[in-house]
């Protein structure tokens, strides 16, 4: 079995007790940073601009792991890669067409960082088939994106089995990532079907970070 890599979504950081949170985050074997940036357009939410991932990269060492849910992923993409997201991932439903995910992939690349895309849950993910030659992570979302703190959409496990089948076929070194209501439970669960990245939030704030970090390992 492969690695599996601990994501922590700053969504459900306590923004009271910051300093306290991150050296816990610190310390913790949790290796990847996640960014939940929506516009309040492509998804009904507002949250974070470059600067907070400024300060976060003075803060830690971590892999910043930037989800941008906005409908001007080319733009966006940029300003992110620019405050220095390592890992830039955006939403194939955001693009008009195969050639415009394949184009921003390339940017981001061009900019020697990895290139991720994500799919709704409503979004075939066989979409990605004849992408995988471009993108460094496929992330699938286990509830639909926009707000922290929701249930765990089993069903999506069927698009994890699918695409690492395809990864595996094609001969890619792809991860598959998944976000929304990863738990102690729900990990094993995605870790079973083929995810290699957990990102997760509410369940990792809202208890002893540590702890909660290795239960997911």
């Amino acid at each position: 079995m492969t690695k599996t890599i601990v994501a922590p979504s700053i969504l459900s950081l306590d923004y009271a007790n910051v300093s306290e949170q991150l050296k816990q985050l610190n310390e913790s074997k949790a290796e990847w940073l996640h960014f939940d940036v929506m516009d309040g357009h492509f998804v009904p939410n507002l949250t974070f601009g470059p600067d907070l991932l400024k300060g976060f990269k003075k803060c830690t060492d971590m892999v910043m792991d930037v989800h941008i849910m906005v409908e001007d992923p080319a733009f966006f993409s940029d300003v992110f890669l620019k405050a220095g997201a390592d890992i830039l991932t955006f939403h194939y439903e955001a693009c008009k067409d195969e050639e415009e995910v394949r184009m921003i992939c390339e940017e981001i690349h061009a900019c020697h960082a990895k290139a991720g895309v994500s799919v709704k849950p409503g979004t075939p993910i066989s979409v990605l088939d004849p992408l995988l030659d471009v993108i460094d992570v496929v992330l699938i979302m286990s509830v639909e994106p926009g707000f922290g703190g929701q249930s765990f959409m089993e069903d999506m496990l069927e698009k994890v089995r699918y695409i690492k089948k395809q990864i595996v076929e094609q001969n890619r070194s792809t991860l598959i990532e998944i976000d929304g209501g990863i738990n102690a439970d729900t990990a094993k669960l995605a870790k079973a079907a083929g995810v290699d990245v957990l990102v997760a939030g509410s369940y990792v704030f809202r208890n002893d970070i540590k702890s909660a970090v290795e239960s997911l390992l």
